[in-house]
């Protein structure tokens, strides 16, 4: 057994053997970085910048994209590291530091869809009473919880995990620090108080996912009522970016975590591991922008304001 305060490393999966390959995915992997990071700050820099945008809807919009530039930057930088270095060493604390970030931020994203699933079902069916049910008060208050639920769901398996003896060596089969394979190394019956608070875990976000169900089955509900053919289509487009971003996230995340045993391989792992970690980041900035009239009317002003200002 290794005492865990003579662990000072842990080696991550490597992504390829020879350096072509591995200058080839740190190429692919800065690019969706770069892509992840002009997305979303320019649509955290629109909504903070136009005045029109100041609604509850993006306000959401802001945090989600606030929390996605953390996850990515979680993950992706220390794997652009290691590729250029053609190394797999993470030092303990920052492979606990990995651990922390990645679990504080995709619940806290989670928990924040579904309350953008929320804000949807009350522009549409309640749509009187959302200045009341999504004042500003309200709108801060759900999102501070959002955040907060993913940092108490960070400390407590953080806390847990890195607690455990570690007796099977230091390699994690991943690309980055992740608890199931961490909880692999451990040699402690004590572990079975992590898999614990994962079913807790996993149950809430099942509520969630099952909230966000029963939100979009009242949506469409009250879409299909609407007379006019143009009322139907406006309301569907409000909600279609959400929709897709949802469908994205709990896809690739079930399966991460649900896939039979039988299937899977190290290749696979790391491959769909990439698909939950890294593209959602990437892509939900295009998902919202892509048929967003609004969004990009902000992004022209800020496009016009920025030439106007270099010449």
């Amino acid at each position: 057994m290794l005492n865990n305060r003579s662990i000072t490393h842990f080696l991550l999966l490597a992504f390829a053997d020879t350096r072509e390959l591995q200058l080839l995915y740190f190429c692919l992997f800065l690019g969706i970085y770069l892509a992840a990071l002009l997305g979303n700050g320019l649509i955290i820099t629109a909504i903070a910048c136009d005045h029109h945008l100041h609604t509850p809807m993006y306000f959401f919009l802001l945090n989600l994209s606030l929390l996605d530039l953390g996850s990515i930057s979680t993950t992706v930088p220390k794997a652009m590291a290691n590729l250029l270095k053609d190394t797999r060493d993470i030092s303990y604390l920052g492979c606990a530091a990995q651990v922390f970030l990645f679990l504080f931020l995709l619940p806290s994203e989670f928990s924040l869809l579904t309350i953008m699933s929320y804000d949807r079902y009350v522009a549409i069916c309640q749509p009187l009473h959302y200045g009341t049910l999504l004042s500003s008060r309200a709108c801060v208050h759900m999102a501070a919880a959002a955040w907060g639920t993913g940092m108490l769901n960070s400390l407590l398996h953080t806390a847990n995990t890195f607690s455990l003896p570690i007796c099977q060596g230091i390699a994690v089969d991943q690309f980055f620090c992740e608890i199931p394979h961490i909880l692999k190394l451990s040699c402690s019956d004590s572990y079975l108080r992590e898999v614990g608070l994962i079913m807790v875990s996993a149950c809430l976000v099942f509520g969630c996912f099952l909230f966000i169900m029963l939100s979009y089955v009242q949506i469409f509900r009250a879409v299909l009522r609407i007379p006019s053919e143009q009322g139907r289509h406006k309301a569907f487009s409000t909600c279609l970016p959400h929709l897709v971003v949802v469908s994205l996230f709990v896809s690739t995340g079930m399966f991460t975590y649900l896939k039979p045993a039988s299937i899977s391989s190290p290749s696979l792992d790391l491959l769909v591991s990439f698909l939950y970690s890294v593209v959602p980041p990437a892509v939900n900035p295009l998902i919202y922008s892509m048929r967003n009239q609004e969004i990009k009317d902000a992004l022209k002003k800020l496009i016009q304001l920025a030439s106007s200002q270099r010449q």
